[in-house]
């Protein structure tokens, strides 16, 4: 008789990494207890000049190199993984602890093919509540994900989508609108914990109106390599 463990569907935890060698250990750490699980890590490297690979190397069960660009390596990673469920994570993103049985038993109870966690940002600045309350909240009501928030979604219903449009910007919204057409998202409260280097690097302000601006304009038809040149001139 199979058991529940072996029943239950495996992930495939995916990881875009670009001279990640100062966030990456401690996010494949806090990975080990799905590994023992039986849930595979994949690292998609998209050609790091630090020490990404060598750090990574120990702590993931794939390390892979890709073209560079978020979307080629994660699509790149999805290639080679073997779980049933992809979950596409950033490499300064912990996710919540039982992360697997969450979204086993969420896709299982809700009939979803896809979904997000919440997020909280890692830093203290009252500010910072505002952002990721705000970010939970718009993608609850739009159905749109963002890749801090750990996007998941069943192996066959990424491969009907095509996987990840291949553009340099934006590839989590891209997808997320194609993937509303297999069902809304699960939007899972537990959160993830994802770095705030980002806000804290470029202001907490600042970076806010500069996504709000590249989420606009891009829903307005604008071309992602000109957004992306606006987004790294930042």
């Amino acid at each position: 008789m199979q058991s529940m463990k072996d029943a239950a569907p495996r992930l495939s935890i995916i990881i875009p990494t670009l001279n990640e060698a100062a966030a990456i250990v401690p996010t494949l750490i806090s990975l080990h207890a799905l590994r023992a699980a039986g849930h595979e890590v994949i690292v998609a490297d998209g050609g790091s000049t630090d020490a990404t690979c060598s750090l990574a190397a120990p702590f993931a069960d794939q390390l892979l190199h890709s073209e560079r660009g978020r979307a080629r390596q994660m699509n790149c990673g999805a290639a080679a993984a073997r779980g049933e469920v992809l979950v596409f994570l950033h490499a300064d993103t912990l996710l919540p602890e039982g992360a697997d049985r969450v979204i086993r038993a969420g896709l299982a109870q809700t009939g979803a093919r896809w979904g997000r966690f919440d997020v909280r940002l890692s830093g203290s600045h009252p500010l910072l509540r505002v952002v990721e309350t705000l970010m939970n909240g718009r993608s609850r009501l739009t159905g749109i994900a963002t890749g801090d928030q750990a996007i998941f979604v069943r192996r066959d219903v990424f491969e009907q989508a095509g996987g990840f449009p291949d553009i340099p910007l934006m590839e989590d919204i891209a997808i997320s609108r194609i993937l509303r057409r297999f069902s809304r998202p699960l939007c899972v409260r537990e959160r993830v914990i994802t770095s705030s280097r980002r806000w804290e690097r470029r202001g907490i302000a600042r970076t806010v109106l500069l996504m709000w601006w590249l989420r606009l304009t891009y829903a307005f038809g604008a071309d992602p390599q000109r957004l992306v040149r606006r987004y790294y001139s930042s």
